[in-house]
C-alpha cells in the first residue's frame, strides 16, 4: 500500500524454539499479523479466510466436546475466532499458533458453557414459579428425555471441572482427550518435553477424578 512500510512475510515467519517446521496454522497467523502491523486490512482479512478454513473442522469438533450442541459450538467458534482476529498483533509468532488459538478456543467454549448455565437455572426458576412443566417433556417422551438430561448433566459436570484445571493441564488434557494428540504431538505444538506432556496429563487426570469421584 502507498505510504505504508514494506513489510518481509518471509522474516515474520515463526521460529519453533525446537528448530522445526512451523505449523501451516503458524505460518499464516504470521503473514496475517505482518499485515495488520502493516495497515493492510483486507489483505489480512483474506489471508485470514484461509486460516479459518483450515482450522474451523477441528476447532468444531474440540468446541462440540466441550458443550455437546452444535449450535452452541459453532457460536464459540466463531467467538474465538473473532478474539484472533482483533489480537493477531498479540500472537508471538516463535510460539505455536495452534496452542494459542486452542487456549482461545477452550476458553471461549467455557464462556459459552458458563452462559448456558445461567440461561438453564433462569428457565429452572421460571418453571418452579409457574408450578408447570417445560414444554418439551411429553409424557410419553418422559424417560429418554430424563436420560439424555442425566447425560448432559453429567457431561457438564466433567467441563466444569475441566475448566478449573490450571492452564497448562487444561491445555494437554484438551489436546489429548478432545484433539486425540499423542504426548510427541503435544510436545512438539507447545514445546513441553514429552515428560513434562505426561506429568500435566497425570496431574489432571488425578484431578478430575478427585472432583468427579473417580468416574475419568
Amino acid at each position: 500500500m502507498a505510504g505504508q512500510p514494506n513489510v518481509d512475510l518471509a522474516a515474520q515467519a515463526p521460529r519453533p524454539a525446537d528448530g522445526g517446521h512451523p505449523s501451516p496454522a503458524s505460518v499464516l497467523a504470521a503473514e496475517i499479523k505482518a499485515l495488520v502491523a502493516e495497515g493492510d486490512r483486507d489483505a489480512a482479512r483474506d489471508r485470514f479466510g484461509a486460516l479459518v478454513a483450515l482450522l474451523q473442522r477441528r476447532a468444531l469438533r474440540i468446541a462440540f466436546q466441550y458443550l455437546r450442541d452444535a449450535a452452541d459450538a459453532d457460536e464459540a467458534v466463531q467467538d474465538a475466532f473473532v478474539k484472533v482476529f482483533l489480537h493477531i498483533e498479540q500472537y508471538r509468532s516463535d510460539l505455536p499458533f495452534d496452542v494459542w488459538f486452542t487456549r482461545i478456543l477452550v476458553n471461549a467454549a467455557l464462556d459459552r458453557l458458563k452462559a448456558r448455565a445461567r440461561q438453564q437455572r433462569w428457565i429452572s426458576h421460571s418453571t418452579d414459579e409457574d408450578n408447570g412443566r417445560p414444554v418439551e417433556q411429553v409424557p410419553g417422551h418422559e424417560a429418554s428425555h430424563e436420560r439424555r438430561l442425566l447425560a448432559k448433566e453429567r457431561w457438564d459436570q466433567v467441563t466444569r471441572a475441566v475448566a478449573t484445571l490450571p492452564d497448562r493441564q487444561r491445555l494437554v488434557f484438551t489436546l489429548c482427550h478432545l484433539d486425540e494428540r499423542t504426548p510427541a504431538e503435544i510436545s512438539a505444538a507447545t514445546g513441553m518435553s514429552q515428560a513434562t506432556v505426561r506429568v500435566h496429563l497425570f496431574r489432571a487426570l488425578r484431578k478430575l477424578r478427585g472432583v468427579l469421584g473417580g468416574h475419568v
